[in-house]
């Protein structure tokens, strides 16, 4: 499927995911527009054709010609802009969406004179739920697939990278933003790689339910007209078929309890993300790294000195905007007032302004990230003006050999104060330890006081 987008149209864009941003999401826009739910409609009809027309018990349905398969393939393969514009003019009469597919393709069948007779099996049994939670189903097996995942695994591979390359590079660590024993910059990163690689392969394995089983979920109709077919079982083979997992029970509509824990997952990911993203930003400030300069890249338009972190605001902010709407998505989604309403049908075609602005909070990180230079001569330079954060270690040496109030005495001596190695070693040396000890103590530095660094 291609989709035309001139400047004109872009400019004219209410959101900026197909506006300033719409070359970024290329990828997602096939799939997660009203152009790819048109087209996962229109794939979902025909299959259901296709599989009635397999069932022998369907004598009024006859089986089709390898010719009429192919007729009805090219209808999908062949799906286009004039294909979607067609529908498109369908509804503005009908007035019903998925109505306008059924009408779309009875035209299309009248072309092939086998196909005339299967015209009213198009939409047999099937409410419009049966049709869009499948074609809903096909779009986010198919974003997550060939779009989400990628972009997800691309990025916890560049901070594996990192993590990797920086892992024996010893930094200040903060906690409560203040100086705290040390870590190295590799660890740290590790922490976010770990962490989003569980919530990536959690969002990778959580299936995609889906239903087809009539107004109400009961087979009514279907068990009128043909008793004596396991409709239950026809049912799961057709949305096993479609690589969907098959639910059940349902009310009219499939009721969303899937993808609401898909969506949780992805919010959870993000977040893991947007903390990252805050987390380099205070790194930049603090000159832990440099930014790749850019030729006639402006940071400021009055401080021509600037580079700017605003890949990883640009990130923070689609990420916070991705998460409120898949809170509300994943909140909504599976509340519906007895068998159905329709609210959560205007809610979920917002699907893909969430992932849209989840691959765009993902695209900025990548290239916030490929920017930086670690500042590993600033960072030594900082552990060395922080001696005092080796008091943990000689406080708990102090407790292993018995030395009463040893956490009291160096808090009396360190708190609040900035400690060079001088000072540290006059302490050390006033302490009641064997001379081993005070040897081991006096040859830690800031430096070398990292602990056990675990690699991904």
């Amino acid at each position: 499927m291609t989709i035309i987008h001139s400047p004109q149209t872009a400019l004219l864009a209410l959101s900026p995911l197909d506006g300033r941003y719409e070359a970024k999401l290329k990828t997602l826009r096939p799939i997660c527009s009203e152009y790819g739910l048109i087209y996962y409609r229109l794939l979902v009809e025909i299959e259901w054709l296709k599989a009635l027309a397999d069932d022998s018990a369907i004598t009024e349905l006859k089986a089709l010609s390898s010719t009429a398969k192919t007729f009805l393939q090219k209808l999908i393969d062949n799906c286009n802009a004039k294909t979607v514009q067609a529908i498109k003019a369908e509804e503005k009469v009908t007035r019903h969406d998925v109505k306008a597919i059924e009408y779309y393709l009875q035209k299309q069948l009248k072309k092939l004179p086998e196909l005339k007779s299967a015209i009213p099996f198009l939409h047999f049994a099937c409410a419009s739920e049966d049709i869009n939670n499948l074609a809903y189903g096909l779009m986010m097996k198919d974003a997550r697939q060939k779009v989400l995942l990628p972009a997800m695994k691309l990025l916890q591979k560049q901070l594996k990278k990192h993590s990797q390359q920086w892992m024996r590079v010893p930094m200040l660590a903060r906690t409560h933003g203040q100086p705290a024993s040390p870590t190295t910059m590799g660890k740290e990163i590790a922490n976010f790689a770990y962490r989003l690689e569980r919530q990536l392969n959690t969002f990778a394995k959580l299936p995609i339910l889906g239903k087809i089983n009539g107004a109400v979920g009961n087979f009514n109709a279907h068990l009128v007209a043909y008793p004596k077919i396991n409709w239950l079982r026809f049912a799961k083979k057709f949305v096993q078929s479609l690589g969907l997992t098959f639910n059940p029970f349902t009310t009219q509509i499939e009721p969303h309890d899937g993808l609401a824990e898909i969506l949780h997952t992805l919010i959870r990911f993000n977040t893991i993300a947007l903390d990252l993203c805050r987390d380099m930003w205070s790194y930049i400030s603090l000159n832990y790294f440099s930014q790749q300069k850019i030729e006639n890249e402006v940071g400021s338009s009055t401080m021509p000195h600037k580079i700017n972190p605003i890949d990883f605001e640009n990130a923070e902010g689609n990420l916070g905007l991705a998460n409120a709407l898949a809170d509300h998505l994943a909140m909504k989604l599976p509340v519906s007032r007895f068998q159905r309403d329709l609210s959560d049908s205007t809610v979920l075609r917002n699907l893909g302004v969430v992932l849209g602005h989840s691959l765009l909070a993902y695209q900025s990180l990548l290239t916030g990230l490929a920017k930086l230079s670690l500042n590993e001569k600033f960072l030594t330079n900082e552990l060395n003006e922080h001696w005092e954060i080796l008091t943990e270690s000689i406080q708990t040496v102090m407790r292993k050999h018995g030395i009463s109030n040893a956490y009291e005495q160096l808090k009396k001596f360190s708190r609040g104060k900035k400690l060079n190695q001088v000072m540290l070693h006059q302490f050390i040396d006033s302490i009641d330890l064997p001379l081993d000890v005070k040897i081991q103590l006096k040859n830690l530095t800031p430096m070398n006081y990292i602990g056990r660094i675990i690699c991904l």
